[in-house]
């Protein structure tokens, strides 16, 4: 067992992921921006949740997560 912490994943690789994985499904009424701000992630989350499917929902947490992170 490893004392090491996990890598954490950052707010706006997720935000990638999301328009990569979700644009088309969840997305559809944002607009990707080339660098995000936590604010950008998160406003994006809302919509993963009610649009996307459960693996939308797990990134949506995921990136909630990342941006409280910043704080």
């Amino acid at each position: 067992m490893s004392n090491e912490p996990k890598e954490a994943v950052d707010y706006a690789s997720l935000y990638r992921r999301a328009f990569e994985k979700f644009g088309a499904s969840a997305l559809w009424s944002s607009k990707p921006v080339p660098d995000p701000t936590p604010a950008d992630a998160l406003a994006i989350t809302h919509s993963l949740r009610v649009e996307g499917d459960r693996e939308a929902r797990r990134l949506a947490e995921q990136i909630e997560q990342a941006c409280r992170a910043t704080l």
